[in-house]
């Protein structure tokens, strides 16, 4: 976008699906890789090009019907995700270079799909096609040429409103992460959550503010947003199709931008910081995904939105903060605020609405990247079937879980000595984080995801482009549909 307005969920490609292709619209192959038995004789010349199969390699071919060549490996449905998502960027660099040329833009294209190929490789391509050529800029220059729609020529059917929604709520959740922090205040955060829900049936957002923040009790929010000129707010979602008897509580953290306040952030990376209300920017996205797909399950999302700011009134260490409720907590670092802010919103979340299980997802500490790397996720949970549910939701939608543990060891270590609990104890950064929030859900079902690592990239894998990634989103959507 040219400016950094609020965004619109959902612009993506549309997909169509047909056994036929349009006279005129440009086509592309999908090749699958020669096998061990096969060697080069299974891949044969096309239009003076020989494919390679391989996945997510995409070649031009100059003259013949077919213009590009996408290998998908061994045919795996995740080799199609990969192959979809190469291919757009392809097409879309093509149809840049064309204009550039002065040759007539088109606006589709159409990708001829191998007869073996199922529904589940139909959808796995769909969402390599609607994700792979994300872009999200801010620039005085016009707006480079984009495609439109995309062909997809096979027999089968298949649900495209799912994987629409699915790939929007990703999309949506890179808009909301990736807009610059000096326009994506807490409020402007609230605005837009309360601006995306109109028309949508059974869906109302309400933008708690921060005098409403004080009367109720919310000390961590108010500690953290504390320091910045720009004050908190609670961004209440409540999702209540007719007829639900399942009810979810999904929490996310809404750190509009972290210096770390007081305990301040070193330079170098700072600016990603834009991208720490990644969690919470997942919840929003997903709850919006649930009531547009009009899951039979009723949803409350909240997320905590603040700005972690250096000023004389900012929060310390060493200061005693009362949460929601009334437990308080040992500052010992202001570079640990998600889980200051995540514990109001846990407790409020849980007296008022009474779900019968609650995940809520952060960026929260740096110590899970070390663990997992940057592309899986870390689920901590107080019972075996959430943390399966979780992962198995994931498998299904191409995000990656990892389960940690809970380690009763370390549960002394977050006790505190002039407060109820210490907020960083010292020790393993995402177990002792999590053992930190444990202490506020009491008996309910809960779930901590910490996607610190595969929130935000810096280079391009799959149907992943550097910046925010959407991630936890789909799997969010994918785990309340599990319990329909």
């Amino acid at each position: 976008m040219r400016n950094p307005l609020p965004p619109v969920p959902g612009k993506l490609l549309e997909l169509e699906v047909s056994d036929d292709l349009r006279r005129g619209t440009p086509l592309a192959t999908l090749i699958a890789a020669p096998s061990e038995e096969d060697g080069d004789a299974g891949l044969a010349e096309i239009g003076g090009v020989r494919p390679t199969g391989k996945a997510g390699d995409v070649q031009t071919v100059p003259t013949g019907g077919v213009r590009w060549l996408a290998g998908v490996g061994d045919g795996e449905p995740k080799q199609y995700r990969k192959a979809g998502a190469a291919l757009v960027r392809a097409v879309s660099s093509a149809l840049e270079e064309d204009v550039k040329a002065g040759e007539k833009a088109f606006r589709a294209f159409a990708v001829e799909l191998p007869e073996d190929a199922g529904a589940e490789h139909v959808e796995e391509l769909a969402f390599g096609l609607l994700l792979g050529g994300y872009r999200f800029t801010v620039t005085a220059e016009d707006p480079k040429p984009s495609l439109r729609t995309v062909r997809l020529i096979t027999r089968h059917e298949v649900d495209l409103e799912r994987v629409r929604e699915l790939a929007a709520a990703a999309a949506f959740a890179r808009d909301l992460a990736n807009t610059p922090s000096n326009v994506k205040t807490p409020a402007w955060l609230a605005d837009t959550a309360v601006r995306v829900a109109g028309g949508i049936p059974n869906l109302t957002v309400t933008a708690r503010d921060e005098k409403w923040l004080a009367e109720q009790g919310f000390g961590g929010v108010l500690a953290v947003g504390g320091g910045s000129a720009a004050p908190p707010r609670l961004i209440e979602l409540e999702y209540r199709p007719r007829g639900a008897t399942t009810h979810l509580l999904l929490v996310g953290k809404g750190i509009t931008f972290d210096t770390g306040g007081l305990s301040i952030k070193p330079a170098d990376g700072m600016h990603l910081m834009r991208t720490d209300m990644a969690g919470g920017a997942a919840i929003i996205a997903a709850v919006r995904a649930i009531a547009a797909l009009r899951l039979p399950v009723k949803v409350t999302g909240l997320v905590p939105a603040a700005e972690n700011h250096v000023s004389g009134s900012s929060y310390r260490p060493g200061d005693i903060v009362r949460h929601y409720g009334g437990k308080t907590t040992e500052v010992g670092n202001t570079d640990a605020e998600g889980r200051m802010v995540l514990a109001d919103a846990l407790v409020y979340g849980i007296k008022k609405h009474k779900p019968d299980a609650v995940i809520d997802a952060a960026t929260l500490t740096g110590a899970m990247k070390v663990s997992l790397g940057v592309r899986t996720g870390g689920v901590f949970a107080t019972e075996d079937a959430l943390a399966e549910r979780i992962t198995k939701a994931g498998e299904r939608v191409g995000e990656a879980w990892w389960r940690m543990p809970l380690l009763e060891d370390l549960a002394e270590t977050v006790q505190g000595s002039l407060g109820d609990v210490r907020q960083a104890p010292g020790g393993p950064g995402g177990i002792v984080a999590a053992l930190f929030l444990r202490e506020f859900v009491g008996d309910v079902p809960w779930a901590h995801l910490d996607i610190a690592g595969p929130a935000r990239a810096d280079k391009t894998y799959a149907d992943v482009v550097p910046g925010a990634t959407g991630f936890a989103a789909r799997t969010l959507v994918e785990l309340v549909a599990s319990y329909a």
